[in-house]
């Protein structure tokens, strides 16, 4: 498998991150120009920010818990060359459900379909790494 199509979608993953910190920091700045937030109450705790840049910051948080994950074990799948089209398929649909649940995250906040997607998420990358680790220590392609 080609280091481009391991790689795509953790670039995906990271467009999105990026993404939805462009979005919240549009949010956030609209909240202090509409006078919602005042400047001095930042570095003081969390202002009051609007309800959609909370749920935005959520989202991009969000980003930083599974995705390390994914991230460790994409760098480490091209180190030890086992990255293959099951990978990719499963690096596809990890990225596809972090999209997901994102945008649910960031717009309705359906706590039942965020979380039906996160759970998704979260079972491929599990899958992902059992298999890594399986091929790393039994020497298996």
């Amino acid at each position: 498998m080609s280091i481009q199509a391991i790689l795509l979608p953790l670039f995906v993953q990271v467009a999105l991150t990026l993404g939805l910190l462009l979005c919240l920091a549009e949010l956030r700045r609209r909240d202090v120009a509409s006078g919602a937030v005042r400047p001095s109450q930042m570095g003081l705790g969390e202002p009051d920010w609007s309800p959609r840049a909370k749920q935005v910051s959520y989202a991009f948080s969000n980003q930083f818990e599974l995705p390390v994950l994914f991230y460790v074990l994409t760098i480490l799948v091209i180190i030890t060359r086992k990255g293959d089209l099951l990978f990719v398929i499963m690096a596809w649909i990890f990225v596809v459900m972090r999209i997901l649940q994102a945008w649910i995250y960031a717009t309705s906040n359906n706590v039942r379909y965020r979380f039906m997607y996160y759970l998704v998420g979260a079972i491929v990358l599990i899958v992902m790494w059992a298999v890594f680790m399986v091929r790393i220590l039994t020497g298996a392609p």
